[in-house]
């Protein structure tokens, strides 16, 4: 009997939990997207100051960042960028960073290679696209 009532519980609270969870991801009220799409190392160290100084700003648990790496930009979130130990150093201070999968196989096609992430970066199908979903989802747009 005491199985049932902890089953019964559990599938009476799980529907509270989980919107509980979405409605403090709702709770933040700075989202922002960072679009890296330029090869140019001080547009890159741009990007990367911004998203500090929004932290700065608001705080780690008020903003909500994102920072969305594709075409020659992409090399800022590779083994070869000259600020890799800053973007994995980054990634562990709550930003997102995403490396755009077609930009990847591109390289792949011209190099023979998939270029090689840092530690802490995720993939997105489709930077352009990312972008796009996160503005949908209420996230302010830059692109340094």
């Amino acid at each position: 009997m005491n199985q049932l009532i902890k089953k019964i519980s559990i599938a009476l609270l799980l529907p509270f939990l989980m919107i509980t969870t979405v409605l403090a991801d709702q709770d933040v009220p700075n989202k922002v997207v960072i679009q890296v799409s330029s090869d140019d190392v001080s547009t890159q160290q741009l990007a990367l100051n911004n998203a500090v100084n929004l932290q700065k700003l608001y705080g780690l648990d008020d903003v909500i960042i994102e920072i969305v790496a594709y075409g020659p930009g992409l090399k800022l979130l590779t083994t070869e960028s000259k600020m890799a130990s800053r973007v994995s150093s980054l990634a562990l201070q709550n930003i997102t960073f995403s490396a755009c999968e077609n930009t990847m196989k591109a390289q792949q096609k011209q190099t023979g290679q998939l270029p090689i992430l840092i530690d802490g970066v995720d993939t997105v199908d489709a930077g352009v696209a990312r972008i796009m979903l996160l503005q949908q989802q209420g996230y302010a747009y830059i692109r340094p």
